[in-house]
């Protein structure tokens, strides 16, 4: 077993290996556990979130041994590199990576625990959420400073995006789920806008997001929504035809 434990965190390696290592009869399931399992653990006076990866495949027990970092270790390297940027995320504590014969078998990505108030996705599913459009505009300039440092969100999608409300209306936004990211010297017009097709299919939504982006950007709404739409609309019609696709296939179901 390899595990890689954050140096404000050393004195308690004993007490994480211990939850690893009794992961699955212990610790409080969070979310529904259907492809990586979540538990919460206390640790000292704190709540800490550890993420089981699934096993993979054979061609990625081998890849991840060989020839990739496995998602425990990217989620903890990149959640480094957010804070570096001055981009929030829960505080990564440690990574976990245990190996057999004939490569990668469990991973785990532990961080501490940051109760939310909401993610993106209560505003695609309640229009009337209160300060719905002020939050909407912050969360666009998120998205707009991430892209100014290089840093696309691969897996920018409503779940990813924790939610805190701070005082005067502002607010604090946190990603999740790290293990998919590019980080560029500069992310040219369409990689921006394209970063956003996986948030909503609600075009108002897309209106005011695209309508902040032109302001921080310095570019005509027209440009950033019609980009920004053909992009979410181009995903939405991909993952319907998916979904159609499925049921055909799995019909006996």
């Amino acid at each position: 077993m390899i595990i890689k434990v954050n140096k404000i965190f050393f004195s308690q390696e004993k007490q994480l290996k211990f939850y690893i290592d009794n992961f699955e009869a212990l610790g409080l399931l969070f979310g529904d556990g259907k492809r990586n399992k979540i538990k919460l653990f206390d640790l000292d006076s704190s709540t800490i979130n550890i993420k089981s990866f699934k096993i993979p495949n054979l061609i990625n027990k081998v890849a991840y041994k060989y020839f990739r970092k496995s998602k425990a270790r990217r989620s903890y390297e990149y959640a480094n590199r957010l804070l570096e940027n001055g981009i929030g995320t829960p505080h990564p504590i440690a990574y976990v990576e245990n190996f057999k014969l004939l490569g990668l078998e469990k991973s785990f990505y532990i961080s501490q625990h940051l109760p939310a108030d909401l993610t993106f996705r209560e505003l695609v599913e309640n229009p009337d959420y209160p300060d719905h459009e002020n939050i909407l505009r912050q969360f666009t300039k998120f998205s707009f400073d991430l892209h100014q440092k290089g840093i696309e969100f691969l897996d920018h999608s409503p779940g990813n995006t924790l939610i805190k409300k701070g005082s005067q209306d502002q607010y604090e936004f946190f990603l999740v789920d790290l293990n998919r990211m590019n980080f560029h010297d500069d992310m040219d017009f369409d990689s921006r806008m394209k970063n956003f097709h996986r948030l909503t299919p609600k075009i108002e939504m897309i209106a005011v997001m695209s309508e902040e982006y032109a302001r921080l950007y310095n570019k005509k709404y027209d440009a950033v929504f019609a980009k920004m739409w053909f992009y979410t609309n181009d995903f939405q019609l991909k993952f319907h035809r998916k979904i159609a696709r499925k049921k055909k296939l799995l019909f006996w179901r």
